[in-house]
């Protein structure tokens, strides 16, 4: 990552590619596992000031009079602002690359976290959470390229290992949360615009490294691969992923939210308690997001979708009748199984469209973000006019949505 680069400015304006096949030599060579490690750390340090604010919902709810609806429109004005834009970032940076722009839109998150610290009107917190968001519009198209080209041909793994990251990131805000910005106030978020800049640093070094790994060539015509699905089935199989993700993220989002107001509702904990059980879920979802992919380069990702979707759907439905420590036990078994499809549905959905990687990539993180947003805001209207407890009845449903997994294709066996 120290190598000096030269790069044309003909090189940076070329359309990028990157092959659904690791060459012979890059797969010999193995995974760069520096560059997996720093992008996986930068995804951590995103996601960690990502996930600040729904850990300080209880702290704006309570100092602003804020109902549901209002909480879930600061998730709506956060995850909207990535959903519209990632599709946007990835289609734009299929065609001219930009080796530096997720150091620049972090930059965006930096001055985000600064606004929402000195905000004391909802409509400035909203403009925070939406320059946060467009932080992660950059972010992640861009990122899960580079972990791709890092991946010597084990796509799974490197998608994992990004996925971890993120994930410990997300499970980190609650604990930060209780730590420092319960007891020092909404002020203190200031002080992780630091992580922002720690954050703005590494990812300029993996720049450099990016840049010469750019493939200077037009781009090939999409076709139809050798054995592959035909372009209606792929059509199909894309919907289909949209809708298993769907049914995923969305229950992810019911925990995130509002797992907090939950548990202090039915059981009377302390708010900093409710976060320490909101870290246990999210750090369960960080270790089923990590073995996903390496099982899904084992033994196929549908085999994995399949089971990591309906698998959580007995423990969802035992959720919301349960006492506080089974629900503390239910929720990680939640957390490991659901979580471990993510990795599968996005490389799944990269190898049914590889000469649009970088759009499909920000279409599915987009939409993830996006539906968790939406998710979360029409769920915070549902518990306003009847209870948290009735939300967590009706989301604990949502894994049946993964019987749609049997109309996706068998991909060839180079890209399973």
């Amino acid at each position: 990552m120290n190598k000096p680069v030269v790069v044309s400015k003909e090189t940076l304006t070329e359309p990028v590619v990157v092959s659904d096949v690791a060459p012979a030599v890059a797969k010999a060579a193995g995974p760069a596992y520096v560059v997996l490690a720093g992008i996986s750390f930068s995804h951590f340090l995103n996601d960690t000031m990502q996930s600040l604010i729904a850990s300080v919902y209880p702290i704006l709810k309570d100092t602003y009079a804020l109902d549901f609806a209002q909480i879930g429109m600061i998730t709506l004005a956060f995850q909207f602002t990535a959903s519209l834009l990632q599709p946007v970032v990835g289609h734009y940076t299929d065609k001219k690359a930009q080796p530096y722009s997720l150091a620049i839109g972090m930059a965006s998150t930096f001055f985000g976290l600064l606004l929402l610290s000195a905000a004391h009107q909802y409509l400035v917190i909203l403009v925070a959470a939406a320059l946060v968001g467009l932080g992660s519009a950059v972010f992640h198209p861009e990122s899960a390229r580079i972990a791709r080209l890092a991946s010597g041909g084990r796509y799974g793994f490197a998608q994992s290992v990004f996925q971890l990251g993120g994930s410990f990131g997300t499970s980190m805000g609650p604990v930060l949360a209780a730590l420092i910005v319960v007891p020092f106030g909404q002020g203190s978020i200031a002080w992780f615009s630091s992580i922002a800049f720690l954050a703005i640093v590494i990812l300029w070094r993996i720049g450099r490294w990016y840049a010469p790994q750019i493939t200077a060539k037009k781009a090939a015509p999409a076709h139809t691969q050798p054995g592959g699905p035909s372009s209606r089935r792929v059509a199909v199989a894309l919907l289909v992923l949209v809708a298993l993700l769907f049914s995923k993220q969305l229950y992810v989002s019911s925990l995130s939210s509002y797992y907090i107001f939950y548990l202090i509702d039915r059981f009377g904990v302390s708010t900093q308690a409710a976060q320490i059980y909101l870290f246990i879920f999210l750090a369960a979802n960080a270790v089923g997001a990590f073995f996903g992919g390496p099982l899904g380069d084992r033994f196929g990702r549908k085999i994995v979708i399949w089971i990591s979707i309906l698998g959580a759907l007995p423990f969802t439905l035992a959720l919301p009748y349960a006492g506080l420590y089974t629900s503390a036990v239910l929720s990680v078994i939640i957390g490991l199984i659901i979580s471990s499809t993510t990795s599968s549905i996005i490389v799944f959905a990269q190898e049914l469209v590889p000469h649009r990687f970088g759009m499909i990539s920000g279409v599915f993180f987009g939409v993830a973000f996006g539906i968790g947003g939406l998710g979360a805001a029409v769920l915070g209207k549902l518990a306003d006019h009847t209870s948290i407890a009735f939300v967590y009845q009706v989301c604990a449903y949502l894994p049946a949505i993964g019987l749609l997994a049997v109309f996706l294709p068998k991909l060839p066996q180079h890209a399973r």
